[in-house]
């Protein structure tokens, strides 16, 4: 396929213009590494383009510190000594369910996720972003702690020209319905497999 080509042109009454500036909501699911490592990529796109990020964590405890918020991180500080690039914003939204698991009831982590939903839906309707990040997102609606009708609703409906990208395993079929790119991450090999734990660099 020729750089940029497409295999078909929709009859949806859109101009080409039109039609390569929607609005996307993506989907990173599958068992396989990668899914938030691609997320944050993008997130390096847009920030690039001047574009405003949010990244809203839903699993991993606010104790792990990832090298891509470190790297995130550091790009919101250039931009705003020198106004390269466009504001970045991490919020950890989740308890640690995953990696290492904190004190508090499964209804404090059901209720704090939540109220991280809740945040993302009031700048959603504000646009505060360009794009956002909601990483893990698939697993506090799997445990039926979010309504995916509410979700899925939300995001069609948001307003503007906010790119949403959605990662976890086993994402909701209503999402991906609803998605305009979704990719399934498969897992072939993993060092954990063999016994072996998350390397610096690698996982973190």
């Amino acid at each position: 396929m020729a750089r940029g080509a497409v295999t078909e042109v929709p009859d949806d009454g859109l101009t080409t213009r039109q039609r390569r500036h929607r609005p996307l909501l993506i989907v990173h699911t599958g068992d396989g590494k990668g899914k938030s490592t691609a997320a944050f990529g993008l997130a390096l796109r847009g920030w690039s383009q001047g574009w405003s990020i949010g990244v809203f964590q839903f699993v991993k405890s606010a104790k792990w510190r990832i090298g891509e918020q470190s790297a995130l991180e550091s790009l919101a500080q250039v931009h705003a000594t020198t106004g390269a690039g466009g504001p970045i914003e991490w919020h950890k939204m989740g308890s640690g369910w995953s990696w290492s698991r904190k004190s508090g009831s499964e209804d404090d982590h059901a209720a704090a996720a939540r109220e991280g939903w809740a945040e993302i839906k009031r700048r959603l309707a504000t646009q505060t972003h360009g794009l956002y990040v909601l990483d893990e997102f698939t697993y506090p609606i799997n445990w039926g702690w979010l309504d995916v009708e509410d979700v899925v609703s939300t995001l069609s409906e948001r307003p503007g020209h906010q790119h949403v990208i959605i990662t976890g395993r086993r994402a909701d079929p209503k999402i991906i319905e609803i998605a305009e790119m979704v990719t399934e991450m498969t897992k072939i090999k993993h060092p954990f497999d063999q016994g072996q734990k998350g390397q610096r660099g690698i996982e973190w």
